[in-house]
């Protein structure tokens, strides 16, 4: 853990107590990175008052069509809001999977972490059309 203190140490998403302790779980390193990724990706700009330009505009996406340039400009744009909300990483790259049959698309991202090198992933899935799934199912 020595090795990775400049990735910055912090409350574990989701919020969790340590039971021994009784304190709130820490993540830190590369988890923490990781952790960081997926709260820009769940954040929809405007969200945070204080920081409105935190976030991503992934939900207006959702009930878009899922054509290969939609595609493209959605991996674009999730590239563009990871590289410059998280420092501490330096490349990624956004393959988008669309999976028709259960209506949603799988997001793989691949990061690399600045400081030390070392490259991790975080497998995303985004549904485009959770309502009219919801109808259909009867809730």
């Amino acid at each position: 853990m020595e090795q990775n203190r400049f990735l910055g140490l912090g409350m574990k998403f989701p919020p969790q107590v340590n039971r021994t302790t009784g304190r709130f779980a820490v993540a830190g390193g590369p988890e923490s990175v990781k952790e960081s990724v997926y709260i820009i990706l769940m954040t929809q700009k405007t969200e945070r008052i204080f920081a409105p330009e935190f976030g991503s505009s992934l939900l207006s996406y959702t009930f878009m069509d899922t054509n290969r340039t939609e595609l493209n400009i959605m991996a674009r744009d999730l590239k563009e809001t990871i590289l410059k909300q998280e420092p501490r990483i330096s490349g990624v790259d956004i393959n988008i999977i669309p999976d028709n049959a259960g209506g949603r698309l799988m997001v793989y991202i691949d990061y690399l972490v600045a400081e030390s090198h070392t490259r991790d992933n975080l497998v995303f899935p985004f549904y485009l059309d959770t309502v009219e799934e919801q109808r259909e199912n009867g809730k």
